[in-house]
């Protein structure tokens, strides 16, 4: 049985756990508390870093974006269906707009949530720096923009087709929903397209989670808020 060890609040863990549902791979998922850097986990991955997944035969792979190209081609039977992309153009701008959320969007939104919010919390760290806070409110209104941007050009972030960059955005602004950090009201373009994507099955799994001393929103897990 494969094994994905995880941390529930992290984008870069739902990200590949909603690939996996996706896939249809079942999996049994272990929360692991990274900043504790657990011997046996350092030794699966040195960077001390959620996702990582063990598959039966023992192999395993680490970095969210190695672990959803490797399960997009080892599982991938039909190139049709691939969530990186059918032609070259496509998986170029899937994974540009992927990287622009594991990358810009992280730095400049996700991280200062997760740091002040909850991992201080755990660390017992003392209380959120405000001004990080209200960084990350300022800094997500143009994200918010060029995510509207994107969905008057396709369908989805990347094109016609659901993909990667889908997952791999909505995972994002599914984290920071959780907290109330998401404004909205700001961008009905960017609520009709997260109620899409947070309506998949896949998602259904990471919403459902809940982690201790926190509570989401009423709406959080409603497809249709």
């Amino acid at each position: 049985m494969r094994k994905l060890y995880h941390y529930p609040i992290s984008p870069f863990s739902r990200k590949v756990r909603v690939m996996l549902a996706e896939k249809e791979l079942p999996c049994e998922v272990i929360i692991e508390n990274f900043w504790e850097r657990r011997r046996e986990f350092l030794a699966m991955n040195p960077a001390a870093q959620v996702p990582v997944l063990k598959e039966a035969d023992g192999s395993i792979y680490a970095d969210s974006t190695a672990i959803c190209e490797y399960l997009d081609e080892r599982y991938g039977d039909d190139p049709q269906y691939s969530l990186i992309g059918r032609s070259v153009g496509e998986r170029a701008e899937t994974r540009r707009i992927a990287a622009w959320f594991n990358n810009k969007f992280y730095y400049e939104v996700t991280k200062y949530i997760l740091d002040e919010k909850v991992y201080k919390h755990y660390r017992r760290q003392g209380e959120p720096d405000s001004g990080a806070i209200r960084a990350a409110k300022s800094n997500i209104l143009y994200h918010l923009d060029y995510i509207a941007h994107l969905t008057r050009e396709h369908k989805w972030l990347a094109g016609e087709r659901y993909s990667i960059a889908d997952i791999t955005a909505a995972s994002h602004i599914s984290v920071l929903d959780y907290f109330s950090d998401v404004p909205w009201n700001h961008s009905p373009a960017v609520k009709e397209w997260y109620a899409l994507a947070k309506s998949r099955p896949g998602f259904r799994l990471v919403l459902e989670e809940r982690i201790p001393g926190f509570r989401p929103p009423s709406y959080y897990d409603n497809p249709d808020f």
